[in-house]
């Protein structure tokens, strides 16, 4: 995965697109913007990530020999193009939201500004990769609200959709929020902390269960976690963990890391059943995790339940986000720069209202209330225009605009979203790593109430339009309009 080159991870549509621009001699800047419409799983925000991917793939993008000589195979590209996409680098500009930052409809999370050909190849590529660790770090971001604070592992690799997305999968549910993963190369890769127990098939391989946990406690005593339901919980399962603890405790041996796993059963119940055989035993510190389909409906409905658990292994819900498993992120032309260096708008319309684009060269601001240092609303304003947080700041729904409200100038903060990642195809930004991230998105989801976060009817944060980019685009509409 690390050394393959990824430059025709691209529809075929973008090539014959490229080809037809350079047949036509058009070399003109634009403008895209990478966004999204829908925050996934009906929730209130999403989280951004996947940049540094986005970031190696721009480095790394070429046509090497082999990739011009199977293009040549298909017999619909020309030998002058071919020749092109020889000496093809990315030359442009991009700006994008950093990872972890939490991020909302609509607003542009990546700006790509380059010439027509090269923004229009790394489409496919930037949404593949941008889609899907997005995902997985909100879903993620998810399971770890409805936990509480609880540790939560990732331990969903043998069921993701191959070994990308187990891999970055991992990388995008630690910035989300989850203390590690059982993915040991994204262990390797991404220096995150690494996570497990052992199977039932350890159990079940040693002539009891006593001997099974006893061969386990000796190898590791300092993170001896039994898997106690391969034959019977209560019964059999922590009768013998409580005896190798007290063994352990008699030998001298510390118990810093110890405790019971269930992956079955009715984990409530169970749970409670557990802790006051523990605690009567005198463990009162064990450590009690569960598995077994988890996601943040079943946690947040066993923390209501009163389930004595505070370690989770969540695997294929988190890892596939299954109930939601698309993004939907969109890669839309917003402007051309015409002969006297001015970016000309451009807008896509659509019977479907939530598909009218944003037209023109933009950023947008967050907007901080400086009493609680929470989250306002955002403002997608023209990339050039300024504001005073001194001054009154007045803004609107941009869909029903006669709702409006006024912020009073010294009461409010504001931070420009997008910052700069390339600069004439030269890297400028710095990935920070990505335990960074994940601190960088734990302050950041407390920038939100937990009225947003909820998982039913979540309050919304407001994208608004800065009045002059909703003018542009109301005039673009009437005009077309009129055509």
């Amino acid at each position: 995965m690390s050394t393959l080159n990824l430059t025709l991870l691209t529809d075929f549509y973008e090539l014959t697109m490229m080809q037809g621009y350079f047949k036509n001699q058009n070399r003109d800047v634009v403008v895209f913007d990478a966004f999204y419409r829908k925050n996934p799983c009906d929730g209130g925000y999403a989280i951004c990530a996947g940049l540094e991917q986005v970031i190696d793939y721009i480095e790394n993008l070429h046509f090497d020999a082999e990739d011009i000589a199977y293009l040549r195979s298909l017999k619909i590209f020309d030998e002058d193009f071919l020749s092109y996409l020889g000496d093809f680098r990315f030359s442009g500009d991009i700006y994008a939201v950093p990872e972890g930052s939490l991020i909302f409809p609509r607003e542009p999370l990546i700006k790509v500004i380059a010439p027509i050909m090269e923004a229009q190849l790394i489409e496919t590529a930037i949404l593949n990769i941008i889609n899907h660790q997005s995902l997985i770090a909100t879903k993620a971001a998810r399971v770890c609200y409805a936990a509480q604070g609880d540790t939560v592992m990732e331990f969903g690799l043998r069921r993701a959709q191959g070994p990308d997305s187990g891999t970055y999968g991992a990388r995008a549910a630690v910035i989300g929020g989850c203390n590690g993963s059982s993915n040991v190369l994204a262990g390797q890769m991404f220096d995150i902390p690494v996570m497990g127990t052992h199977a039932h098939s350890w159990i079940m391989s040693f002539p009891d269960e006593y001997t099974a946990f006893q061969k386990y406690a000796t190898l590791y005593p300092s993170a001896c976690i039994l898997l106690v339901d391969t034959y019977d919980t209560l019964k059999s399962g922590v009768p013998n963990a409580i005896r190798i603890f007290r063994e352990m405790k008699e030998a001298g041996i510390p118990l810093t890391r110890y405790g019971i796993r269930m992956d079955s059963g009715d984990l409530a119940y169970l749970s409670k059943k557990v802790r006051r055989m523990l605690d009567d035993a005198g463990f009162y510190d064990a450590i009690i995790s569960a598995s077994n389909d988890l996601d943040e409906y079943l946690i947040e409905s066993l923390k209501l339940q009163g389930a004595a658990i505070h370690s989770w292994g969540v695997g294929t819900n988190l890892i596939t986000a299954k109930d939601n498993p698309a993004f939907g992120g969109v890669y839309k032309l917003a402007a051309i720069r015409d002969e006297n260096g001015n970016f000309q708008p451009k807008i896509k319309l659509s019977e479907n209202i939530e598909k009218v684009t944003n037209p023109g060269n933009k950023t947008f601001y967050r907007i901080y209330d400086k009493a609680t240092g929470k989250i306002k609303a955002d403002l997608i304003c023209l990339y050039d225009e300024t504001f005073d947080e001194r001054n009154d700041l007045r803004l609107f729904d941009p869909t029903a605009p006669w709702k409006k409200t006024r912020l009073a100038g010294g009461s409010y903060r504001l931070r420009e979203m997008l910052v700069p990642v390339i600069q004439n195809g030269k890297t400028v930004y710095q990935s920070p790593s990505v335990m960074e991230i994940r601190e960088i998105c734990r302050k950041e989801k407390e920038t939100i109430w937990d009225e947003t976060k909820r998982f039913v009817n979540p309050q919304e944060i407001y994208v608004d339009l800065s009045q002059k980019l909703y003018d542009m685009k109301t005039k673009l509409l009437n005009e077309m309009s009129l055509e």
